[in-house]
């Protein structure tokens, strides 16, 4: 019953419009509500800001030209939506860059802490989950939207390095979620060993047992631990449990051996990670994933690109630097061709059990946690946003006027269905959700 069929219904009966949220999934009043299309959620991240002059289309509306960093994804124009004007206006502790890559995501202040960065305050951890997380969560609450593993954090050239620089992803307050920068761990978390889980399922029938009879002897302090490690144990049997449930559609992908997590193997690495990022989603393994290349002040020498200078470094340089500018429009859009990389691979490969392709459900959003690297701007972040399943009007270039960020995700949130009323910072949350649709 379309939505026309639902208010005559209401009227016909003589009952108010705000009773049928209530009546919905009734199925004897024919007012089950149409099911929800499967959506999948991707973030993919690169560092140091962009050239706005070579990324950001000269017009608004729908009628717009690409700019050079954008050039790859030229067959894609008209399911890309660029959102200028987009700011990150959470302030506090911490200096750009730190603010610009933990604040990102979650779109709340960060705890004070003992990192020092620049000439400003040391800062912590965010205080609050990122929206790839609240989403996440929202589907796992729900049975027909719950996976294996709900989300995947992948990394590329990613260094071992923790702090607020190196995460974007927040499972809450104090709890940044570090993305597997290396493929071959991030194959045995998905696919593993059959006898591996064997034996861990009968480590933990003696652990739960064990547990049992330590829980008599201990104070009541100590119990409320023992819990948290035995709903542990329990998250992971369940692991174990689906692991053996679930059928592969596609097997997994065949990895080049021995490629080192170094500085000159990222553009090996990056297509190995693709390939498990798109074989976990045509898998529902997972319905939201990060992608993260380096990080917030990520030094990189992109070499294969004949460029030696860091990232960093060159992306400090003045804008009258003409070699500089150069070179940063040619870094920028590699990540722009590993982004085509990942949207040719989402649409080439077919949805399961569907019609269309695996791009018609997924929204991609390519982001960065600075608008301009030599002045550390948190305004005109770039947020490309290309692919479907959100119910968003692509094919535009939108002019925005100094919005905060959380206003997106709030946008990202209420198209899966989770109608939150602020996320992040409350007072960044005036005006509501972006209409995009």
């Amino acid at each position: 019953m379309n939505a026309i069929h639902r208010r005559q219904f209401v009227k016909q009966l003589g009952l108010s419009a705000a009773s049928l949220p209530f009546l919905l999934g009734l199925p004897s009043l024919g007012l089950a509500a149409p099911a929800r299309p499967r959506q999948r959620l991707i973030i993919m991240f690169s560092p140091n800001g962009t050239i706005p002059k070579s990324f950001w289309p000269d017009e608004d509306g729908k009628d717009f030209t690409l700019k050079p960093i954008v050039s790859p994804l030229e067959p894609y124009k008209t399911r890309m939506l660029f959102l200028r004007g987009l700011a990150n206006k959470v302030r506090g502790d911490g200096d750009g860059h730190m603010r610009g890559m933990s604040c990102l995501l979650t779109g709340i202040e960060l705890f004070p802490g003992n990192v020092q960065g620049g000439s400003d305050t040391p800062a912590g951890w965010a205080s609050g989950p990122s929206i790839d997380q609240e989403i996440k969560n929202f589907f796992q609450s729900r049975e027909q939207t719950r996976t294996r593993f709900g989300s995947l954090e992948f990394g590329v050239g990613v260094t071992d390095r923790a702090d607020p620089w190196t995460r974007m992803s927040y499972a809450g307050p104090n709890q940044p979620v570090a993305p597997i920068s290396d493929p071959y761990q991030m194959y045995q978390k998905l696919y593993g060993q059959l006898k591996d889980k064997e034996n861990l399922q009968s480590v933990l029938d003696d652990v739960r047992a064990d547990l049992k009879k330590v829980s008599k002897l201990i104070s009541a302090d100590d119990r409320r631990m023992l819990n948290e490690h035995e709903a542990l144990v329990r998250q992971m049997e369940k692991e174990i449990t689906d692991a053996r449930r679930q059928k592969l559609q596609v097997g997994p992908p065949v990895l080049e051996e021995g490629v080192a997590d170094q500085n000159d193997n990222v553009p090996r690495l990056s297509r190995m990670q693709v390939d498990l990022l798109v074989n976990s989603f045509v898998n529902d393994m997972a319905r939201v994933a990060t992608l993260q290349y380096t990080k917030s002040v990520g030094s990189a020498r992109m070499n294969w690109l004949g460029i030696t200078d860091g990232h960093h470094g060159l992306s400090h340089e003045p804008d009258k630097d003409e070699k500089a500018q150069e070179k940063l429009v040619k870094i920028n859009t590699w990540f722009c061709g590993e982004l085509r990389y990942l949207v040719d691979k989402l649409a080439n490969t077919p949805e399961p059990g569907d019609t269309g392709s695996l791009l018609d459900n997924t929204l991609v959003i390519w982001t960065n946690e600075l608008g301009k690297g030599n002045s550390h701007t948190l305004k005109n972040i770039p947020f490309l946003l290309i692919g479907g399943g959100f119910g968003f009007q692509m094919g535009r270039s939108l002019w925005l006027e100094e919005t905060a960020h959380n206003r997106l995700h709030l946008a990202l949130a209420h198209a899966v269905g989770h109608r939150l009323e602020t996320f992040g910072k409350p007072a960044l949350c005036e005006g509501g959700p972006l209409h995009l649709g």
